[in-house]
């Protein structure tokens, strides 16, 4: 599975910005899946999870009340909704298909990863 993700860019504070993430074959789309980021100097971090059909969602408390994770099965195409985007934001974020339905904040979990897409946002 290629993941190929987009729709970062540069934001002021207070701004939004919605990434998506398009899988390369329709057998993701029995997979969870999850967005992570990377900040200059530091670890992956969680950002967010989906189950298989979208019934089920998770978010690190960072980003909750901000960040919204969606997913189009017939589009073969996760999403993530930010708002209220804050400068600690600022990161590389990466989507990944996970090994079964449900989710994890767990990145070994997750065994393909999309190449990241940079979002900075400026105070």
């Amino acid at each position: 599975v290629q993941l190929q993700a987009s729709g970062g860019g540069l934001v002021q504070a207070g701004g939004s910005l919605r990434l998506s993430c398009t899988a390369s074959r329709r057998t993701a789309s029995n997979n969870g899946m999850a967005w992570f980021r990377q900040a200059p100097g530091k670890e992956r971090e969680f950002v967010a999870a989906i189950s298989w059909n979208g019934g089920s969602t998770f978010a690190a408390d960072s980003v909750q009340g901000r960040f919204t994770i969606s997913r189009d099965n017939t589009r073969n195409t996760v999403y993530l909704q930010m708002n209220s985007l804050k400068p600690e934001d600022t990161a590389v974020y990466y989507c990944a298909v996970g090994r079964g339905s449900w989710y994890s904040s767990d990145r070994s979990f997750y065994n393909y990863w999309g190449q990241g897409t940079l979002v900075t946002v400026s105070s």
